[in-house]
Order: C-alpha cells, then structure tokens, then sequence
C-alpha cells in the first residue's frame, strides 16, 4: 500500500493535486482552472490519485468533485508524507488560486440571491407547495427559549415565526437585498434592536458570539454553501450548551435544473452524509424524518442537540 502511494505521488502535478485537494473539495473544471491545464491532463492524474485511494470523487449530477480522505491509511499518508515537500512558489499560487475559486462560488451565490430576492417568497413556494416549513420549526423550537437564530433566514418568514416562543431573534443573511426584504417584514411592529436583530454574514464566519444561540435552524441552505461539513462546525461554536438546531435540507436528486433555478451547488444529500456532518460538527441526533415537498423532491427535517 505505501509503494503504492508513493507512486501515485511521484509526478509533480499529482503532488499539486493532492496538496490542494488535501485543503479544498472542487470539481473536475475547477481544477483545470487552477492548474491552467487541459482537462484530459488533470483527469488523467486525478483517475492515478484516486485509484491509488489518495482522492475520494463525488458525483452530483453532472459535476465530480474530489477531495482527500479525512480519516484512514490514505490521509495519514498524506500527513506525513507532503510537509516533506519542498515548498515552492506554485504550491503556494495552487492555494492561493483555489481559496479565490471558492470566494467567486460564494459571491456568484451571493449575487444569484441579490437578483432573486424581490421573488424569493414565490420561489419557496415552488419548491414546498404546502408544506408549512414554518410550523415545523415552530415544533422544535424548545420552550421556553431565550435566543432563537435563523441561518440564511431570507426574507423573514420564518424568522417572524420564531417570536412566538423566543426573547429574542436573531436573522442571519449573506445577502444585503434579502435582509432589506427582511427588514421591511418587521418595520410595522415596532420592535427594539434587543428583541430582533438582522446582521448579514456568511455561514462560514457568522457575525454571532460563541454560544449565544439557544436555538438556531437552517433551512435549505447547506445546499448553497462550499463545505457543508464546515458550516456546521461554525454552527456548533455558536450554539449554548445542550441548544437545539433544526436543519431542513433535500435528499440527493439528480434535478440539475435546481442549479440554474435556485442556485444550488449541491443537489441534496444522503441521510447518512448529513448525519455525519452533525457528527463531526459536535452535535448529537435528536430525530430526523423525511418530508415529501414539489416535483417529487423530499426534505429531511432534522433536530440535533449541541
């Protein structure tokens, strides 16, 4: 197995590979972009790496993405064999290219979600049909609850719900015209900045302190975001001990119209991946059941503890 790596290793593009992939989850056309080779070259030594076990692939639809191990032989390999490296000008560059390949997905999200705010609502619908997604947060929400937080919390709706069991609410949007919408959704009631709070941030550094959250939800928002697995860790730092979260989020599908329509990046996820998340993350599962929406989609519906 280790002749075997090292093999697998002994090209000087397959060790730019597995450094990258070793800090970044990308697809097959980001890597050409990174790399400024052609795609036949990049997944010809993505297929070596992966066969070798140094790279994990991941299909969603029609897009691949690869990425290391996190745990295992192939991963301690990877540990202890690249700070042996020589560091050189490109492996940085290699870094510093795919640290911008992930900001111009969270900026395209970003933008995507400017443009559709004014119709966000009426996109909802489409998807959920009658299903009150409200009334299920509403469900899980504990009582009595001091801080309740909503991740991606659009235009409000579901936030507003939250006031009916919660001292105070925090909304939490990456986009500036979404919580402009927000905002409106609460102008006639008056409330003071102690009772309802909007900050826009991005789920990969909330604008929220450790622990403050008491309760928090996440309504299909993993499915816009780079590292899942990632924003959930963030997730957890801001949860008080023993808080409850809710996530809302589709099981795979191979919809590819959901991208172009909704922005999505990831076309939903396995029981078992959003478990292992929540694992990972620090939470404990506390209840997870599937939920039939539109267009034969399904949602899970879960609750964790912190």
């Amino acid at each position: 197995m280790g002749l075997l790596f090292f093999k697998a290793l002994a090209d000087e593009t397959r060790l730019r590979l597995a450094n990258i992939l070793l800090h970044y989850e990308l697809s097959v056309n980001e890597l050409v972009q990174i790399l400024n080779m052609g795609q036949s070259r990049v997944s010809r030594h993505l297929k070596i790496l992966s066969e070798a076990g140094l790279l994990l692939s991941r299909r969603d639809g029609l897009w691949v993405f690869y990425q290391s191990p996190k745990t295992g032989r192939a991963r301690e390999f990877l540990d202890a064999a690249l700070p042996f490296v020589t560091p050189s000008q490109i492996f940085s560059s290699d870094l510093e290219m795919a640290a911008r390949v992930i900001e111009e997905r969270v900026n395209r999200t970003r933008q995507f979600f400017n443009g559709v705010a004014e119709h966000w609502d009426e996109l909802n619908r489409e998807v959920l049909g009658d299903f009150d997604l409200s009334s299920a947060v509403i469900n899980a929400l504990p009582q009595p609850c001091g801080t309740a937080v909503d991740l991606g919390c659009g235009t409000g709706g579901v936030l507003k719900a939250l006031l009916e069991k919660s001292q105070m609410i925090i909304g939490v949007d990456g986009s500036a015209k979404m919580l402009e919408l927000c905002k409106r959704r609460f102008e006639a009631d008056k409330l003071t900045d102690d009772v309802v709070s909007l900050r826009i941030g991005e789920l990969r550094h909330l604008p929220l302190a450790d622990k403050e959250a008491d309760f928090a939800c996440l309504n299909l928002v993993l499915h816009h975001l780079p590292s899942p697995a990632n924003s959930l860790a963030e997730v957890f730092r801001i949860m008080a001990p023993n808080g409850i979260l809710f996530l809302s989020e589709f099981k795979r599908h191979n919809d590819e119209t959901m991208r172009n329509r909704y922005g999505d990046q990831w076309l939903g996820f396995e029981e078992m991946e959003l478990q292992g998340f929540l694992k990972l993350a620090g939470f404990t599962l506390l209840g997870i059941h599937e939920q039939p929406v539109r267009n034969n989609h399904k949602l899970f519906l879960i609750t964790a503890r912190a």
